[in-house]
């Protein structure tokens, strides 16, 4: 019996009674019942720590979500009037201190970003969608995005060696933001005048190789490692570069949430070479960017929102405040606000606007309920819904975009962007318009008493 219940212990069965006796078979069963009863005692202990594990998980996840609202929403002001401020006639003195808010505001959400990103991989709640994507508009977009800050200490940036058809499994936005991390680092650490060139190419048969090669006083065989580490800045903070520490953590991490592979190499004053190595995907024919329609290119074009009433349904003072003021500056343009969501509804349902701009966390209503009361009503159901929300998870985007929201803007809203969706509108409402005046009339025929 002892020799079964020594086999059930092993297995984790429960063990088959049996008497106790004074002799050392006696003893040896005494052992395999205490020994039951300490990993039972052991199994509760790792049940109960990954319960509450999973409760900090959810509870860190709730004060991320909550957090990036609470932050997004004051930036958005700040951001916003700012915008406001650079449409105005301003002095040279006030326009660079204008500048300088909207460069340290935009500084400040990217940080937020950043560390919110870190938390969420740790959590395994960052969401990815890998596909076929073509690395070299990837790579020219994140170059002109990084070219203003690189032309401020005369560092110039070089493509080299891509092939128009190279391809790799990746989250376009994820790569991009990897891209941009790693070419922001080359800035900072580059020396004036210095170069950072970027190279992509097919490596073995299943990988694709970008590099990010800069000019810089290069790294110690020491500090290879420890450069990935969050919050380890290898002596910067004793220097002028500006940063967390987050950066290149972040896109190592980016890089293997893709399946793919961070690596560095360098020698001191040498400069670094920073590699990423991702899943090749077959080759894809570039297509160009399709030209704008002709009967949008014919003609001198009407101010930008010419004659659009736009509802804008936020329960904050300052977020419409910028709305309001931003839509003055586009000729016929009409503001409706409401501040709450069934006040937004019944508005929308009586004065019938061409846009609709709905925030997503209203008193009353969340902004997937207003959306889909808006579909609901036949009235309102063909009404573009541009969401404007400082709600930033891509789960939350992707649900409302796959709702019927014509688009979704994350505060704090770039007032350009905002502008370009109301051009997109009007545009198609001109349309609309033309069409319905180019369609034959009945002929109305006089008959007689």
């Amino acid at each position: 019996m002892n020799a079964e219940n020594a086999r059930r212990l092993g297995e984790g069965q429960p063990l088959e009674p049996i008497l106790s006796a004074g002799d050392e078979i006696g003893r040896l069963a005494d052992l395999h019942l205490r020994a039951e009863a300490l990993l039972a005692r052991r199994a509760a202990d790792l049940t109960a720590a990954r319960d509450s594990a999973v409760r900090a998980t959810q509870a860190k996840n709730s004060f991320l979500s909550s957090t990036s609202h609470e932050l997004r929403t004051p930036l958005n002001a700040v951001l916003g009037f700012a915008q406001l401020l650079q449409l105005s006639e301003l002095s040279e003195d006030d326009s660079d201190g204008v500048e300088r808010i909207l460069s340290a505001g935009r500084h400040l959400l990217a940080l937020i970003n950043e560390l919110i990103d870190i938390a969420r991989i740790e959590s395994g709640d960052l969401g990815m969608s890998l596909e076929p994507v073509l690395v070299r508009p990837v790579i020219e977009e994140s170059c002109q995005l990084m070219a203003p800050i690189a032309a401020e200490r005369s560092i110039q940036i070089i493509t080299d060696r891509i092939p128009a058809a190279l391809a790799a499994y990746v989250d376009r936005q994820r790569l991009a933001q990897i891209l941009v991390n790693l070419i922001s680092n080359a800035v900072k650490y580059n020396h004036k005048d210095g170069t950072i060139t970027i190279s992509a190419q097919e490596q073995g048969t299943g990988q694709v190789r970008i590099v990010v090669t800069d000019t810089g006083p290069g790294l110690a065989p020491d500090d290879l490692e420890r450069i990935f580490v969050p919050f380890e800045r290898l002596g910067a903070e004793r220097t002028e570069v500006e940063g967390t520490g987050i950066g290149l953590p972040l896109a190592k991490a980016l890089t293997e949430a893709m399946k793919g592979q961070l690596t560095v190499a360098s020698v001191l004053g040498q400069g670094a070479a920073f590699t990423v190595s991702l899943a090749r995907a077959p080759d894809l024919i570039p297509v160009p960017a399709p030209s704008p329609p002709a009967s949008l290119m014919a003609g001198p074009r009407a101010p930008a929102g010419a004659g659009l009433s736009v509802l804008c349904i936020d329960d904050n003072p300052a977020n419409l405040e910028v709305v309001a003021r931003y839509l003055r500056s586009r000729p016929g343009a009409r503001l409706l606000s409401a501040a709450s969501g069934r006040a937004g509804l019944e508005c929308a349902a009586r004065d019938v606007p061409d846009i609709i701009l709905p925030d997503l966390h209203l008193p009353d209503l969340q902004g997937d309920q207003v959306l889909n009361e808006l579909k609901a009503n036949p009235a309102t159901a063909a009404i573009p819904v541009i969401v404007l929300s400082a709600d930033a998870s891509p789960g939350v985007i992707r649900r409302l975009l796959g709702g019927g929201a014509f688009a979704y803007l994350t505060k704090p809203i770039e007032l350009a962007e905002l502008g370009g969706l109301l051009d997109t509108c009007a545009a198609a409402r001109a349309q609309d318009q033309q069409a319905q005046d180019q369609q034959p009339q009945p002929a109305i025929r006089s008959g007689s008493a």
